[in-house]
């Protein structure tokens, strides 16, 4: 089950769309080809017109624009891949690489750069949202594509080559590529044949499905927008030679260094390991964008509310990214029943009350709740060892309800293990 949400978030997360206008037809096959930006300025023409689909279009063409932009930049400064999956997707390269460089002469990075890189991402992200959320608001247009033909250019090379599709670079997860049909059985499986036939892979993108990528935006631009809220320069110095192992960063001739407990390499780096610990003590350098985070983290359940109700409106039944109660899910054995819409319903009510602060966060060593609403708008540092073992949060502790199980009733009740695949999921 959770390999099958993932594939549905990852196929979601590089999707293309297929229109009827002429910007959205050749946007299609450019995407398909890795030609991304040579439809660029056409679709957003279209979608300054008024073509909502043309809008979902541009959407998709900022989102992955921006996605092939933070892959292009960790690889020019030399970013690894430390046996992470998700690292090595993102770099175009296999899960069993090891922790080298993928580009052998990489750039020289500073911490001024790196924090270009990822405004630039934050800002991408935004620009994305804008385009979804003119394409959510009105439009009955389904485009039906198949996202493991996208080509992206991860290395910034100018070409989009075959084994930068997102079909190569997942295929060696396995079942992790793999999107199921609903009349098929699951990956792995057969039906006896003796060659299994062709998986669907097409997802049939429309209105609703603009919100859920607006929300998207916002959950993956959040993290990155509080870290930039910081000033994380130690943290740099310490420990980023570990990610940009030849970029140039204070540390990276001290990789190896003389041997304490084990060897040379393993002492290194717990050493560096310690620093990163010791330098999470993060000021706050721009309150404005501090709390900015929390609007931003407002805006994500908002945004899945209006996602829904488009869901709930549809009449069709297109191999739905998310699908209601009414529609076929494409997670085998996992129907969308109105329990499990009103279960996710009560669950942003809960997680909206907790941004808002009228229900306070538990912390294991107080009986008071530690207000995050007044965390995000007071703030001037960030010490993560403080906070969480105690002294740090002090001055956000206040007496009123806390979150606690019950809070969550209805989406243990029916999400059960499983909670977390439907957060990736529905978004």
């Amino acid at each position: 089950m959770k390999c099958v949400v993932q594939a549905l978030a990852a196929a979601a997360l590089f999707a293309s769309p297929v229109l009827a206008s002429e910007a959205g037809d050749r946007l299609a096959e450019r995407l398909y080809e890795g030609t991304l930006i040579e439809a660029r300025a056409e679709t957003f023409a279209a979608c300054d017109g008024g073509e909502t689909d043309a809008c979902f279009a541009a959407g998709m063409t900022e989102l992955l624009g921006t996605i092939e932009g933070l892959a292009q930049d960790l690889y020019r400064y030399g970013a690894t891949t430390p046996g992470t999956p998700a690292a090595a997707m993102l770099l175009g390269m296999g899960v069993d690489t090891v922790a080298a460089p993928a580009n052998p002469a990489p750039e020289q990075l500073t911490y001024e750069a790196l924090r270009t890189v990822l405004e630039d991402f934050v800002a991408g992200m935004d620009a994305a949202r804008a385009r979804f959320e003119a394409a959510g608001e009105s439009g009955d247009y389904v485009l039906t594509i198949d996202p493991l033909r996208v080509r992206i250019d991860f290395n910034g090379d100018g070409t989009a080559e075959e084994g930068e599709t997102l079909r190569a670079m997942l295929e060696p997860l396995g079942e992790f590529a793999t999107i199921p049909s609903p009349d098929k059985p699951p990956p792995g499986k057969s039906k006896g044949r003796a060659e299994a036939e062709p998986v669907d892979t097409t997802i049939g993108f429309d209105r609703a499905d603009a919100w859920w990528f607006a929300g998207y935006t916002q959950i993956v631009a959040s993290p990155i927008d509080l870290l930039l809220a910081h000033g994380f320069s130690g943290f740099y110095d310490a420990y980023l030679h570990r990610v940009f192992p030849m970029a140039g960063l204070p540390m990276q001739d001290y990789s190896t260094g003389g041997t304490l407990f084990m060897d040379e390499e393993s002492d290194a780096f717990l050493a560096d390991v310690i620093a990163a610990i010791h330098t999470l003590d993060f000021p706050v350098t721009d309150s404005d964008r501090l709390a900015g985070v929390l609007e931003r983290l407002k805006s994500i359940p908002a945004l899945s509310r209006r996602n829904w109700e488009a869901i709930l409106a549809e009449t069709d039944d297109n191999r739905e990214l998310v699908p209601s109660p009414r529609q076929t899910s494409l997670v085998p054995n996992t129907p969308v029943t109105e329990e499990t819409v009103a279960a996710w319903m009560a669950t942003l009510d809960t997680v909206e009350q907790i941004l808002a602060g009228e229900l306070l966060v538990p912390h294991w060593r107080f009986r008071q709740g530690f207000d995050l609403a007044a965390y995000f708008t007071t703030a001037a540092e960030t010490d993560l060892v403080m906070l969480l073992t105690g002294q740090g949060a002090l001055p956000y502790l206040r007496d009123g309800p806390i979150a606690d199980a019950e809070s969550f009733a209805e989406a243990n009740r029916v999400f059960g293990t499983e909670w977390l695949n439907y957060v990736f999921w529905f978004n």
